[in-house]
């Protein structure tokens, strides 16, 4: 059974920076794509960034283009967000998951195992 754990996640200032990090299990973690999601309260979970197997490719969801970036570090079977520039609309529980294959999507169906989530808080 894959286990996924996020951490970093807390209570920052609008305009500030977090780091959140995604440790997974498994001995396969390279052969992947992994995602970050997230769910502010009364809404549907959206998605944010994917990063393929390799790490070679990413992709952003527009409303955080330019001051997110996902990354990889195959050795340690760790994914990362960086999230600058925040706003209070970002506030929200940010997931990570695993995809089904080395490839990466937008849509949730695609990743077959998720994180508990980390609680991200950006006040104005």
């Amino acid at each position: 059974q894959v286990q996924l754990v996020e951490s970093g996640g807390g209570l920052v200032q609008a305009g500030g920076s977090l780091r959140l990090s995604c440790v997974a299990s498994g001995r396969t973690f390279s052969s992947y794509g992994m995602g970050w999601f997230r769910q502010a309260p009364g809404k549907e979970r959206e998605f944010v960034a994917h990063i393929t197997g390799s790490g070679g490719s990413t992709y952003y969801a527009d409303s955080v283009k330019g001051r997110f970036t996902v990354s990889r570090d195959n050795a340690k079977s760790t994914m990362y967000l960086q999230m600058n520039s925040l706003k209070p609309e970002d506030t929200a529980v940010y997931y990570c998951a695993r995809g089904r294959g080395a490839g990466a999507g937008t849509w949730s169906s695609t990743y077959a195992y998720w994180g508990q989530g980390t609680q991200v808080t950006v006040s104005s």
